[in-house]
């Protein structure tokens, strides 16, 4: 497979995988005005030539936006291969090239975030075991942070302490969500209109700077809902999953 990689010089002009519509698309336009301010910093975006979801999406973890302690690591934001892509071997070559990438870069190692068992919008854990992963840290959510060391005895990553018990003191529902992910965009509106519309307490914070993001109190910020307090899901919703998961 033949990769480009997005810059600001390209960004207007090329495909973001992930929300597969024109540019003037909510969801295009939010992550593509995300994308842009975080070049500066670091961010490689990584994509197929084809048009489709498989690309892969990382950052100096320094510049990250979860609340974790990973200096000298890189994270990675996303690895998505999915449809048609899926089954010949291009996560592995993504992953191979933002190792390399990496390692020119002096970094200790790569961090990302899963799960015990596949979870929506998370990295597959089998696929990182293959790869070479271990679990560094674990949220009581379940949520855990991964990483792949360059060399024997390098430092751990860790969740802060803020993430590391997901918890607000907030009644009703409370979503926490970042414009790193294209579809916040079209469907956080939809939960509050139909939250309105049916009575429904919820809140739909946006984090808006890394700082903030960096001291969320959840390990995953690109969309976390909470419920009188408690942490229930990562799984972008749309209106009819929403009022499924109220009335169980």
């Amino acid at each position: 497979m033949e990769y480009i990689r997005v810059t600001k010089e390209n960004l207007e002009q090329e495909h973001i995988c992930c929300a597969i519509s024109n540019n003037k698309d909510i969801q295009v336009s939010s992550k593509k005005a995300w994308l842009a301010e975080r070049f500066d910093e670091g961010l490689v975006f990584l994509k197929s030539v084809e048009r489709g979801k498989c690309f892969i999406e990382y950052i100096p973890a320094e510049y990250a936006w979860n609340p974790i302690d990973a200096c000298g690591y890189m994270y990675i934001d996303c690895l998505w291969v999915a449809g048609s892509f899926k089954g010949h071997g291009y996560s592995s070559e993504l992953l191979e090239q933002c190792i390399a990438d990496s390692k020119d870069k002096g970094k200790k190692g790569l961090c990302i975030l899963s799960c015990a068992k596949k979870k929506p919008f998370l990295a597959d854990p089998k696929f990182l075991k293959y790869k070479g992963f271990a679990v560094c840290d674990e949220a009581d959510n379940g949520i855990q942070l991964w990483y792949l060391p360059f060399e024997a005895g390098a430092e751990m990553p860790r969740f802060k302490e803020c993430a590391k018990h997901p918890h607000i003191e907030d009644k009703g529902y409370v979503l926490f969500y970042t414009h790193q992910c294209p579809y916040n965009a079209k469907y956080v509106p939809v939960l509050e209109e139909i939250s309105e519309e049916k009575g429904i307490a919820f809140r739909a914070i946006r984090i808006k700077d890394r700082e903030a993001a960096q001291n969320a109190p959840t390990p995953i910020t690109t969309y976390a809902l909470f419920h009188d307090g408690a942490y229930v899901t990562n799984e972008q919703m749309n209106d009819k999953r929403f009022l499924k998961l109220i009335n169980g």
